[in-house]
């Protein structure tokens, strides 16, 4: 049952079950006659082979309130890749491009930006964003940018009006909107937000105390989530993490660069169910243990950042806090799935805490041998400084890519 709990220090905009898809559309529509949107679809060269993209591309056919469309195509080597992906997203008409971040057009630019000293050429989905962000600059009129995955299962387009709306309404003063949801099948799971990112903020409390930031990010329902909107000037100015702490960066950069007040989060979808990272115990670079990595090093930095101190015996005592506040929630997950008539294995549960654990030495380590680190790829205010003119290099880019298409 939907309740009405506003909790922290954002916005929460419920979803009560009592607006269908075409009330929020014809919102949606007579506001961006004002206030223009745009959508960035990040995929790989796999997941736009897999179901879930063609039926979201053929979902957004009746988007008519999104202005551009930016499917940037990453993990792509090959040119069929870039056919492949085009195919598809042609339906959609002259409003939406593809940007092959792996072709030779885009190679050479991310070049000349590494020429210059920005830091461009580690690839994954913070690049790609990066980028689309960037095309998006190109044009003046472009007012908010909203982003959501391309492997949604189920996909529906009244996902992406209750992430638009709250941005594009006249009555609204919103700058970022994030999205929360359910992930559950028959089993729960969000196993890094539940088993880690949760009990972890509050075991930093336990220690550090009330730092607002941590008041902030667990404020959020589903801080991991890969969906939000944002301001074309909040776009310009955040800086973007390259690794799986782009979600946390991102919203660590929201809380610097603009007021709380401004920030909401919005129920998109009762349940929603996209492909699942493997836990990768035996591996901890590949799956779940990396993300794991990326985001405990990126909260520790952006803590640094803000002037806290923290020493070796600060991630001793924060890794027996973590440990011991993740086995309580374990006992309230398992109670909460044995109601709701979900499949629940305490024991895989366990095993997943005890390796988030030894990530939250690992990660005190990375943080402690390079407390300011590299990974964020520079703001676009930093680079227009230098290349004015990149936004629409970028554009010619991809009117290159698909002339080349076609001869």
């Amino acid at each position: 049952m939907p309740d009405f709990h506003q909790q922290g220090m954002i916005t929460t905009l419920h979803d009560l079950g009592t607006a269908d898809r075409g009330q929020l559309e014809a919102l949606v529509t007579a506001s961006v006659a004002e206030y223009q949107m745009g959508l960035v679809l990040p995929v790989t060269a796999a997941d736009m082979r897999a179901t879930p993209f063609s039926e979201i591309i053929t979902e957004l056919r009746g988007a008519d309130y999104i202005h551009t469309i930016a499917v940037v195509l990453g993990v792509a080597p090959d040119r069929q890749d870039y056919e492949d992906t085009k195919a598809i997203v042609d339906q959609l008409g002259s409003k939406a491009a593809v940007l092959w971040t792996d072709g030779p057009h885009f190679t050479r630019l991310f070049e000349l930006l590494g020429s210059a000293g920005f830091n461009v050429t580690v690839p994954g989905k913070g690049r790609s964003v990066w980028t689309a962000f960037g095309y998006m600059l190109a044009d003046p009129n472009l007012k908010a940018i909203a982003l959501h995955d391309c492997d949604i299962v189920g996909y529906d387009r009244s996902l992406l009006a209750r992430l638009c709306l709250p941005m594009a309404h006249p009555s609204l003063d919103f700058e970022f909107c994030k999205a929360y949801y359910a992930r559950c099948t028959d089993r729960m799971h969000g196993r890094v937000v539940r088993l880690l990112m949760s009990p972890l903020l509050r075991a930093l409390m336990s220690i550090l105390g009330q730092d607002p930031f941590l008041i902030y990010l667990s404020s959020f329902r589903y801080p991991l989530s890969g969906e939000f909107a944002v301001t074309a000037n909040l776009a310009r100015s955040n800086r973007i993490p390259s690794d799986w702490g782009l979600e946390v960066g991102t919203l660590a950069e929201v809380f610097r660069n603009t007021s709380i007040k401004r920030v909401c989060e919005v129920d998109l979808c009762c349940l929603y169910e996209h492909k699942h990272q493997d836990l990768s115990l035996d591996d901890p670079t590949k799956g779940l243990m990396k993300m794991a990595t990326d985001i405990l090093v990126t909260i520790f930095r952006t803590l640094a950042s803000r002037g806290v101190v923290m020493e070796a015996g600060h991630f001793i005592a924060l890794r027996s806090a973590y440990l011991r506040t993740a086995q309580d929630t374990i006992r309230n997950y398992h109670a909460d799935a044995l109601i709701n008539g979900l499949h629940f294995d305490r024991h895989d549960e366990e095993r997943a805490v005890e390796a988030f654990a030894e990530r939250v030495t690992q990660a005190g380590d990375m943080f402690q041998s390079d407390p300011a680190g590299g990974e964020a790829i520079p703001n676009w205010t930093r680079v227009l400084t230098a290349f004015p003119d990149f936004p629409r290099q970028l554009r010619a880019a991809v009117r290159a890519d698909a002339q080349e298409g076609k001869s």
